[in-house]
């Protein structure tokens, strides 16, 4: 009998989880650690992970929270009421949105809540508008949950913003849902507020809903604004989920921690959902999670003046490599550079026909790990991370500068 086959001829593993692909950045970094734990002095651009511990008054609410018995138990699987408040009065302190508690769903990290909020709006053959570049989950999620992702291609020469004239062009009668993610992983651009209203009209007039991530929403620079959509166009507020999460805003990736806003009949539908997939999220994690929503913002407005300093140097770095052309992100804290100009060249005996090639030459020549586009949607690109400490960040460029300027 074969290693996906039984005894009768049926895979072992079902189409539907066995049609999923490895998250490609979490690979990346998996086989950078590899290396490193192998003696390889790697220095990874890969995981978008901020580089600082979770602040001290975040992790005193944690330990205190776990000598709590009333911590030790189950909880009502949408979210502890405390969190859910604090949420909802968080979501109206910084994007204006007025949502009542009853409306959030707290998760196990953003990663859930993408993935929930699909699987609650979509049927089978649902098709969901995905501009591309895209982080890399989205997609495997939209099909997850049975709909049909529909990429939506930018690139560079508009910074990777996606016009209403290509979403309808995009659009067919089984349309059911538009992604949007400003700032975005992987590109870092940030939508204006007009073309936020832009698409917002079109979405409502076209019977769309919009699931809006919102998670990079305090990581912007040079002045953008992380505008809300339902915000900007509060008839859109009906067909509206917002997904979101503690992750990057507090250096909190592994508390696992995050949430989605709905609308109450989706919300209910959710919650449902919840009851049976995960129960509650760990009490722990949620009430450090009520410490960092509820105070100040101070570690945040830290941790963003240092990525606002390692945005400017990668930027400069990078663009002094030929055939490497990036655009300056306005948010997040990635970069995602074109590597166009590369492809097709030799550099230390082995060709680089694609951007997944490239990323492999450098990593393997230069020690530095990097994300292909491909894993995007968008081949012929790299992302870089820029959470990572200043020292490495100049290292790992300069590393990767002196390889690609061997390209013949």
């Amino acid at each position: 009998m074969s290693a996906v086959t039984s005894a009768v001829g049926r895979s072992r593993v079902s189409a539907r989880i066995g049609g999923i692909s490895e998250s490609a950045t979490l690979a990346v970094d998996a086989k950078a650690k590899a290396l490193k734990a192998a003696g390889r002095p790697v220095i990874g651009f890969a995981a978008g992970e901020p580089d600082f511990p979770t602040p001290e008054p975040i992790v005193q609410a944690a330990i205190a929270a776990a000598s709590d018995p009333k911590n030790h138990r189950y909880t009502p699987a949408a979210g502890l009421p405390e969190l859910r408040d604090v949420i909802a009065a968080k979501t109206r302190r910084d994007s204006g949105y007025d949502v009542q508690a009853s409306q959030v769903i707290v998760t196990n990290g953003g990663k859930q809540a993408v993935y929930q909020a699909f699987a609650t709006l979509l049927d089978p053959g649902d098709e969901v508008l995905l501009p591309a570049p895209y982080w890399t989950t989205y997609p495997e999620a939209i099909t997850l949950a049975g709909g049909v992702p529909v990429p939506v291609m930018t690139d560079e020469s508009t910074n990777y913003l996606a016009t209403v004239e290509q979403l309808e062009a995009a659009r067919t009668p089984r349309t059911k849902a538009l992604l949007h993610c400003s700032p975005s992983n992987p590109t870092g651009s940030v939508y204006p507020r007009e073309q936020v209203e832009a698409i917002g009209r079109w979405a409502v007039e076209n019977g769309v809903w919009v699931v809006a991530d919102e998670i990079y929403e305090h990581l912007v620079y040079d002045g953008a604004k992380a505008e809300s959509m339902p915000v900007v166009v509060p008839e859109l507020a009906d067909t509206c989920v917002i997904v979101n999460g503690v992750a990057k805003t507090y250096a909190m990736t592994g508390w696992r921690v995050g949430w989605m806003i709905s609308p109450a009949d989706v919300t209910k539908a959710a919650a449902n959902l919840q009851s049976h997939l995960t129960s509650n999220v760990c009490n722990i994690a949620q009430r450090a999670a009520i410490n960092a929503l509820s105070g100040p913002l101070d570690a945040v407005h830290e941790m963003r003046t240092a990525f606002d300093r390692r945005r400017k140097t990668i930027v400069e770095m990078l663009s002094s490599i030929p055939g490497v052309d990036v655009p300056t992100p306005q948010g997040a804290f990635y970069v995602y550079p074109s590597v166009k100009g590369l492809l097709g060249k030799e550099i230390r005996g082995k060709k680089a026909e694609t951007s997944l090639d490239l990323a492999s030459i450098v990593l393997e020549e230069a020690e530095v790990a990097v994300v292909p586009g491909e894993a995007f949607g968008t081949p012929g690109y790299f992302r870089l991370s820029y959470a990572l400490s200043d020292t490495d960040l100049v290292a790992g460029v300069d590393r990767m500068s002196d390889l690609l300027r061997e390209a013949l």
